[in-house]
């Protein structure tokens, strides 16, 4: 990853000391960008990713998300990094690699030691597929309204009606090349609930049981098979629509609990 800059972000709902990163991709050459605001504690880093439809700064700009997240997010005293990550990319394969490569970058010059990956929607699916593909870059997660299973996701998002979903549908096919049918084992390996063994680390995942938009199923297949582990713990919202969990207040203490 190359840096491109770093510079001060002011104005609207930014907070002081918020700063633009700006990045060229190692994977293709793309220009990228994403937001860190440093906290006093240099070792731990919350990692936040947008939702589809949004971008690199949905913690600021939204401000529902921004009133519940924000200052739970600077109470644990971390820093907080935000990231385009290519826009609709669903954790491809080269959104993953770039969010490595940040991963590396923070490591090199931010000091971060621990992270708190914590996400709705797309960016909570995200959240998932980033911990069974490089567990070791992460101590904990909160997934809120996430899909576990991006093909049979796919698969259902294409007998529905609602436009938003068969353009999420093809937002997918789009970041990973094809969809799950012409490419099974790209899809089995970016699937959380195939891989669910590699989530070591503490994961608090919660769902509206009347969600729309990501089905209450893929949440509730996740947490059958991690029933009995310690390090997991699943919230269903009854009647709670998609942005229900986005209210929740209890998962990021949890995991903060429980992080070695």
């Amino acid at each position: 990853m190359k840096i491109l800059g770093l510079k001060p972000l002011a104005g609207g709902n930014y907070p002081a000391g918020l700063q633009r990163l700006d990045y060229a991709s190692d994977v293709d050459g793309l220009h990228d960008w994403g937001t860190l605001l440093p906290g006093r504690r240099r070792e731990l880093w919350v990692v936040v990713l947008h939702g589809h439809g949004a971008r690199g700064d949905q913690l600021y700009t939204r401000n529902d998300i921004r009133a519940i997240w924000l200052p739970e997010f600077l109470a644990t005293g971390g820093g907080i990094i935000t990231l385009n990550l290519r826009g609709n990319a669903w954790m491809c394969p080269s959104a993953a690699a770039d969010l490595h490569a940040v991963m590396h970058y923070l490591r090199a010059e931010h000091g971060l030691q621990k992270t708190i990956f914590c996400s709705g929607s797309m960016g909570g699916t995200a959240n998932l597929i980033y911990g069974v593909l490089h567990p070791e870059d992460v101590n904990a997660i909160v997934a809120r309204g996430a899909a576990t299973d991006l093909a049979s996701y796919y698969d259902w998002c294409l007998t529905q009606s609602r436009p938003i979903l068969r353009e999420i549908a093809e937002a997918i096919k789009a970041a990973y090349g094809a969809g799950p049918d012409q490419a099974p084992d790209l899809y089995r390996r970016h699937s959380t609930l195939a891989n669910q063994e590699r989530l070591t680390m503490p994961v608090y995942l919660s769902h509206g049981g009347a969600d729309a938009i990501i089905p209450v199923e893929q949440a509730r297949r996740l947490a059958e098979g991690m029933r009995g582990r310690n390090n997991f713990a699943y919230d269903e919202v009854p009647g709670g629509n998609h942005d229900a969990p986005l209210h929740d207040t209890k998962g990021l203490g949890w995991v903060m609990g429980r992080m070695v």
